[in-house]
């Protein structure tokens, strides 16, 4: 990569000040020193020929961000779910994904990884589909970090071209674990797609798959009334409840959504660790998430956008969302403007994010001795005319 200087730049550091007016000096994708930009540098920097020079000037330098819940597999159902009735998840969702094809989803995942580049997002957590290796063969070449799961669901109920029995719901997680998890910056987990659509046979023997590798565990928790319901009937529990019993929580186990939890089960998350994220422009229509109560629990919190169906891939978007979100029903009620400040926010879209994906040995924040994105366009490109986001990984 050789040497790659930033100059007169604005840095967004770790604890989220912002340094005005400093030069990032980087080699062979390490950043080896950040100091104040000396007036004119730039002539003396440019005889060397072996170093790349970058005008950093009314620009941000700032970590990417985390998806940490999106669907590649949903990327052509952009925007039209939007005013649809409910239950999109049955009416729109599956039957789309029952149409599904290698091509379809490679094309799925060039879209998805240009408009993730485009609005500053480098690492990413999908949440799982089908044809999910035509996924990660584009996600190969586009440099992103990102994890990657199967759907797996064994519902009887579900279409018949998508559903299948436990045991070929996990072997086909196994062929995608076997084929791309370490490779690049790709890593696999397993997954419970849909919790109400997974047999107990399906949950334990994901879970045993999952802990056998040391592989990562991801469902969509507490999103829905229905979903809550569905156990409170059956099993006299909550979800979270439900999968304590069945010794499926632990460190690894990424919860996404987590809308509407009971007391108690704020109290398992943090018990086991689990990690959890957010979505706030799809979570919008289903319920308001208790944040302020999780972060105090010191329980790990990203922010995902749930896919394109719901409306893009920006984060930028979410987090704006966010903000009005938390304001409207955690601040106002309580006469705290600040409920959700955007320090915070920013440090879930990329801290946060890093920490749901466990890669927080690999991400960080913008540091000396942390390496920059082994892709060279997330150094390169613009994403907005005040921001330059550049990726801190070591690949």
């Amino acid at each position: 990569m050789g040497k790659l200087i930033v100059t007169n730049t604005s840095v967004l550091l770790p604890d989220m000040t912002i340094a005005r007016g400093q030069t990032v000096e980087t080699e062979n994708g390490i950043i080896s020193a950040i100091r104040p930009y000396q007036e004119g540098e730039e002539i003396t920097l440019s005889r060397n020929k072996e170093t790349e020079l970058l005008d950093g000037s009314r620009k941000l330098l700032m970590p990417g961000l985390c998806d940490s819940h999106m669907h590649t597999g949903q990327q052509l159902l952009k925007g039209q779910i939007l005013d649809a009735l409910p239950m999109i998840w049955t009416r729109i969702m599956l039957p789309f994904e029952s149409t599904l094809t290698p091509e379809k989803m490679e094309l799925s995942a060039e879209l998805a990884a240009l408009e993730m580049i485009k609005s500053g997002t480098t690492s990413f957590v999908d949440a799982g589909s089908y044809f999910m290796e035509s996924a990660a063969d584009v996600y190969l070449q586009s440099g992103l970090r990102g994890l990657l799961s199967a759907s797996t669901m064994d519902d009887a109920s579900l279409p018949d071209v998508i559903r299948h029995t436990a045991d070929q719901n996990v072997a086909q997680t196994d062929a995608l674990y076997d084929a791309y998890h370490g490779k690049g910056n790709l890593k696999v987990a397993y997954s419970l797609r849909s919790l109400i659509s997974c047999t107990e046979e399906l949950i334990l023997k994901a879970a045993g798959h999952a802990k056998e590798r040391g592989a990562l565990l991801q469902a969509h928790m507490n999103e829905y009334p229905n979903e809550i319901n569905f156990f409170l009937q059956r099993f006299g529990v909550r979800p979270i409840e439900y999968l304590e019993k069945l010794g499926v929580l632990d460190e690894r186990f990424l919860a996404a959504h987590c809308i509407l939890l009971s007391e108690n089960e704020k109290d398992l998350l943090k018990k086991y660790n689990v990690k959890t994220c957010h979505c706030p422009f799809s979570n919008c229509g289903k319920g308001i998430p208790d944040t302020p109560a999780l972060l105090q629990r010191g329980i790990t919190v990203g922010l995902g956008t749930d896919g394109a169906a719901h409306g893009g891939l920006s984060l930028w978007n979410e987090m704006k969302i966010f903000r009005s979100v938390m304001n409207v029903g955690r601040g106002v009620g309580i006469s705290e403007a600040a409920v959700m400040p955007a320090a915070k926010i920013i440090r879930m879209a990329t801290q946060g994010g890093y920490d749901y994906l466990h890669e927080t040995a690999e991400v960080s924040l913008l540091e000396k001795r942390r390496t920059l994105s082994r892709f060279r366009f997330a150094s390169r490109i613009c994403i907005r005319p005040e921001i330059l986001s550049i990726h801190c990984s070591s690949a």
